[in-house]
């Protein structure tokens, strides 16, 4: 006879927590101050871009899952033009003017190259076994595609959360990502790898 075992139903929410906590990608490195024990309740927003599009994406998908997750946020292209980007005075008053007690800084710091080594494959049409010519010159109708050489490439991105009234940095965490694949799947991978690891620190919702 099969007996089951019967399991406590807080075991079974730590095992449903231990599978989540698993399944969720985590950042390369995090670090949070001990010290810092709020939780923010507006945070700017700002994407360290060359590229004025690769600004908005990355500000507002960020803005998007924060707010998701129970925390405002303000993407800062929209009230601090692409010329005043590297205008820290500008930023600091705007940060000011609309409340914001954290400004969240994303950069990225490096890249690298990889290469990889793909191996060749062999195509075999499917075999005729009626007569034994046709058999026989099946190994010889193979189709061979030679290995080559790959280059991917990779960056390193970090965020930063700091303090809007001593500008102390209070949040950190860095990822490697692909740079293969739409610029805008990469950033959102990337976005929610980082707001997930606040969540998990207990820096967003109310």
């Amino acid at each position: 006879m099969l007996r089951f075992l019967q399991y406590p139903s807080g075991f079974l929410a730590l095992i449903a927590v231990l599978v989540a906590a698993c399944a969720t990608p985590q950042p390369d490195t995090v670090w949070k101050d001990p010290a810092y024990q709020e939780r923010p309740g507006k945070i700017m927003v700002i994407g360290v871009a060359k590229s004025p599009v690769n600004r908005r994406i990355f500000e507002d998908e960020f803005v998007r899952q924060l707010n998701a997750h129970g925390t405002e946020a303000i993407a800062s292209y929209t009230v601090i033009p692409d010329r005043q980007q590297d205008d820290q005075a500008a930023i600091a008053a705007k940060v000011a003017q609309l409340g914001a007690d954290t400004v969240l800084i994303t950069r990225m710091v490096s890249k690298r190259t990889m290469q990889i080594y793909v191996p060749g494959t062999t195509y075999y049409p499917p075999a005729h076994y009626g007569k034994w010519p046709d058999y026989y010159g099946h190994g010889y109708r193979a189709v061979h595609t030679p290995g080559y050489i790959s280059e991917e490439e990779f960056a390193v991105i970090e965020t930063n959360l700091y303090e809007a009234g001593n500008d102390n940095l209070v949040w950190a965490a860095s990822s490697e990502t692909g740079m293969q694949g739409p610029d805008q799947d990469r950033i959102k991978s990337y976005i929610g790898i980082m707001v997930s690891a606040m969540a998990a620190q207990g820096l967003l919702g109310r």
